[in-house]
């Protein structure tokens, strides 16, 4: 849920998200003469950031070489609340990150596999998904997955409603894959629903996350209630967006509360997923908790509780599978990048070898 810490009386900044939590994450930098700003955009090692100017705010453009770091997972981004030396020589410099609260990932396609870390102390991860074709049920189930697993509370909203009248049934397939999770559906064209929204976002960050053509810059538009990004039209041959958004930009809201727009995503890998695969997809989690044996493989073994719902069509097979997969890409990309994991697998893989080879040998000297 949203972090629920009381904001510091009165502080220009109040209106970014600074609360009492980060004042106190920042005290020590405050003796060194820092001030604190928050990261509204970042490009090529150097970024924006709010900070206080007497009684209002300021922009400044900063440098990241004093924090400069080959982890991407410690990169300055978007949402980060940085400490600033607005006195040396050459600066302003960002001279510290505070720690984050929550961090939405994804691996990117590189082969080394590696994060990308899209927005941080984020309290609600928008995914936009538009109505003027069937959903994507995979793709939201991913999002969901990585939204629960960033520690941001996930809420999906259909975009375009105006472009599918008939969007009943395809709103409650959403919620049938989304146990949990607020499902919106929007039109930014006609105004339909974006008060309510507005509403559900007016406290604290929210980030705006999906495919390119999800209407997600003329949504951000319609809750801004100014043209901040440029919008595009959508092919009509493929219904493919343009990328109108290029890089991840914060805003603020006019009822409160703080908006981040980001590119299109064509890609969304998985990136240390496992709880968040655990709460999307709660009721299989459920359900394996009812299994005769606790270290059932959910194949053939008796007293399955999977097995049965997926008998008698209480657990889609389509959604069993979807968990399947994420499970197998999560574990795979674990195992790339966590050295004890990968010693744990070989050490099983060589016991399993040992055992098959001495099974052989007992079947020999029976056969002799």
């Amino acid at each position: 849920m949203p972090h629920q810490l009381h904001h510091t009386s009165a502080h220009p900044l109040s209106d970014y998200g600074w609360d009492d939590g980060y004042a106190a994450d920042f005290h020590h930098h405050a003796s060194r003469g820092l001030l604190p700003g928050r990261v509204v955009r970042v490009d090529r090692g150097r970024l924006d950031a709010v900070v206080a100017d007497g009684d209002g705010v300021t922009t400044v453009l900063a440098d990241t070489a004093p924090v400069a770091t080959s982890d991407p997972m410690r990169v300055p981004c978007t949402g980060d609340w940085v400490a600033l030396d607005t006195t040396s020589p050459g600066g302003p410099y960002v001279r510290a990150v505070l720690p984050r609260r929550t961090s939405f990932a994804r691996s990117t396609s590189s082969k080394r596999s590696e994060a990308q870390v899209l927005a941080v102390n984020v309290d609600h991860s928008v995914v936009c998904v538009s109505l003027s074709s069937d959903p994507d049920l995979a793709r939201i189930e991913r999002f969901v997955s990585l939204a629960w697993a960033s520690g941001s509370v996930p809420v999906v909203v259909l975009t375009k409603l105006d472009v599918a009248p008939d969007h009943a049934h395809l709103t409650a397939d959403v919620r049938s894959v989304a146990p949990g999770v607020d499902v919106v559906p929007v039109s930014a064209s006609t105004g339909t629903g974006i008060a309510e929204l507005r509403a559900r976002l007016s406290h604290g960050t929210s980030v705006l996350l999906g495919q390119s053509g999800a209407g997600k810059s003329t949504l951000a538009n319609a809750l801004i209630g100014r043209h901040a990004m440029t919008v595009q039209t959508v092919r009509d041959r493929d219904d493919k967006g343009r990328h109108t958004t290029t890089t991840r930009e914060l805003h603020l809201l006019p009822d409160g509360g703080v908006l981040i727009d980001t590119p299109g995503l064509r890609g969304v890998g998985l990136w240390d997923a496992g709880d968040g695969i655990d709460r999307a997809f709660a009721e299989i989690e459920e359900l394996t908790a009812d299994c005769r044996f606790p270290d059932c493989g959910h194949r053939s073994e008796p007293g399955c509780a999977v097995l049965a719902a997926l008998a008698d069509g209480g657990l889609p097979a389509r959604r069993w599978e979807s968990y399947l997969k994420l499970r197998r890409e999560n574990e795979r990309l674990a195992a790339r990048t966590d050295a004890r994991i990968r010693a744990a697998q070989r050490k099983e893989w060589k016991r399993r070898d040992a055992e098959a080879r001495a099974g052989l040998e007992r079947k020999r000297g029976r056969l002799r």
